[in-house]
């Protein structure tokens, strides 16, 4: 454990790597990244608290706040070396912030379809934004383990992955979490403008952005892959580095739908730096 983190080490030699996972994720989301990454690198596979069985913070606090400062202070203790942090979905946008506020501290970023906002959200207040992910925390706490299970399933079924047996194999393992601290996170994720701060991030940052173009064929969602990539170039506007890459056809966990071209585009970023 390094603060609310619990730590994973793969591999003894070459650049340090982070894998952060998303809402309710943990190192099962990465094995076949960890499995290319770990014989050249040393990898550090993290579950953030309340995650994949882990315990969510008693003390309460943001959860955000507490990811940030267990991630600078895993970094510092074990005297990692400017790693590459690489997050899917909330876990790229921990990625992001964690650029925006401490660049000096890493040499990159990889963002897996997580954003410095919620996609839709820069439409929206700031107040507005808070109320509804007050709402949201609100739903999200009131289901039971019977209504989190299926919610887990549906999720994998309809956003995660294309492949219906990858979302019957991975749907349990995304819904081993807590219930209250995931509610917690994604209320966090939705309230959460993280665009401003990337000014300061003067890292090469990759994102990664999935498309089906089924899921896309229909308002209010009708929208091209070229018009999807542009559009994530656009909420990074403010990171100077930051480029936007399309893997298709592959959903929100594209290291699942598409583990061969997500390790490529992986591996060629971490051999620019």
């Amino acid at each position: 454990m390094t603060g609310t983190l619990k730590v994973e080490r793969h591999g003894d030699h070459g650049r340090a790597v982070i894998l952060i996972p998303g809402l309710q994720g943990g190192p099962w989301v990465w094995q076949r990244t960890i499995e290319q990454l770990q014989k050249d690198h040393v990898v550090y596979a993290v579950t953030l608290a309340g995650f994949d069985g882990m315990p969510a913070p008693a003390d309460g606090g943001e959860l955000f706040d507490r990811a940030d400062a267990s991630l600078e202070q895993l970094i510092e203790q074990r005297k990692i070396d400017r790693p590459v942090l690489v997050g899917h979905s909330l876990g790229g946008t921990l990625a992001l912030r964690f650029a925006g506020e401490h660049p000096e501290l890493i040499s990159g970023v990889v963002a897996v379809d997580g954003l410095p906002i919620f996609p839709g959200m820069e439409r929206v207040g700031a107040e507005q934004r808070k109320a509804m992910a007050a709402q949201m925390q609100q739903q999200m706490s009131a289901a039971t383990p019977e209504q989190f299970q299926a919610q887990s399933l549906g999720y994998m079924q309809k956003i995660g992955v294309i492949d219906p047996q990858l979302a019957a194999r991975y749907a349990p393992m995304n819904a081993r979490s807590d219930i209250k601290a995931s509610a917690q996170y994604m209320a966090e994720d939705l309230a959460f403008d993280g665009r401003a701060a990337l000014k300061n991030a003067n890292v090469p940052i990759l994102e990664i952005s999935p498309y089906n173009a089924p899921d896309f064929s229909q308002p209010p969602m009708m929208m091209s892959e070229a018009q999807k990539t542009a559009y994530y170039q656009s909420l990074l506007a403010d990171a100077p580095k930051a480029k936007v890459v399309s893997i298709s056809p592959s959903r929100h966990f594209v290291m699942l739908d598409q583990p061969a071209r997500f390790q490529q585009a992986l591996g060629a970023f971490l051999q620019s730096l």
